[in-house]
């Protein structure tokens, strides 16, 4: 078990008061403190207090590697396999089944939590195998570091070239579309689902935020509706998730829902067609 510090802040004195006078200042503003890791330190004579978000590398029982997120307390992949979810989920009923479905040689992916990258870099080497052009945005309110993206192992599991240019080019795709390849571009908005906006319509939506036990406002119908509507006409919703909630606030967009069985340590997953 490796225990990695994925990003951190100095809180400025205010702050800092304020998370002395009651914990619960560490929601005001919809912000969400890490746990402490280290105490104070003085900065010219005025105290700081440094924060780190921890995150534990675990592995999971296909062999490869999640993260544990320590501040919301839930996985970024399934324990029962992080590949083969990603597999599972978003390559095989998302990405394969809308290359078929489309007949396109270009596919636009909206995914809501980027998190380690599996799914994208999973993507861009199943696009790349059959030669097909891949623009991918991601949404990520919490980006991870380039250092806990690296400890993931997952260059293991896509071509040098891809994984060599997505480290490279990680910092870059928040700022720029990044040419991960020749027909793979990744670009990455540091914001929240809530916040997030664009003209451009994608052919397929990858809804990976963290569970409605640990992420609840990610998972309302209003929220569901925000980012379906990101999708073009005939797009195509997956998740690893299903729940009745989540089947009625997709129906009110007006999809048409398939229950598909789930990978390994789920009996179902939701995919969903936009009609209108």
């Amino acid at each position: 078990m490796q225990v990695i510090c994925t990003g951190s802040r100095l809180l400025n004195p205010i702050e800092a008061a304020s998370f002395e006078r009651s914990e619960k200042i560490q929601r005001k503003m919809g912000l969400h403190y890490p746990k402490e890791t280290n105490l104070h330190f003085p900065i010219n004579n005025t105290t700081f207090f440094y924060f780190c978000y921890m995150n534990i590398l675990t592995p999971t029982a296909d062999g490869s590697n999640t993260l544990f997120n320590d501040e919301i307390g839930e996985h970024y992949h399934s324990a029962h396999g992080a590949l083969q979810e990603s597999r599972h989920v978003f390559i095989e009923a998302g990405l394969k089944h809308g290359l078929e479905k489309f007949g396109k040689t270009e596919i636009d992916i909206l995914e809501v939590g980027f998190g380690t990258g599996l799914n994208f870099l999973l993507s861009c080497a199943q696009t790349e195998e059959v030669n097909k052009k891949l623009n991918y945005h991601a949404v990520e309110a919490f980006p991870l570091p380039l250092a806990s993206l690296t400890a993931t192992g997952y260059h293991q599991y896509v071509s040098p070239n891809i994984w060599n240019s997505f480290i490279e080019k990680y910092d870059t795709a928040f700022d720029n579309s990044a040419e991960i390849l020749p027909n793979c571009k990744l670009a990455i908005s540091h914001t929240t689902l809530q916040n997030f906006s664009t003209q451009k319509r994608f052919d397929i939506l990858y809804y990976d935020a963290f569970s409605v036990r640990h992420q609840p406002e990610l998972w309302t119908n209003e929220i569901i509706a925000q980012a379906c509507s990101f999708l073009k006409n005939g797009g195509i919703f997956v998740t690893y998730a299903i729940t009745g909630n989540l089947k009625r606030a997709l129906k009110s967009c007006g999809f048409q829902i398939e229950k598909l069985p789930g990978a390994p340590g789920k009996r179902e997953m939701l995919r969903g067609l936009k009609t209108i």
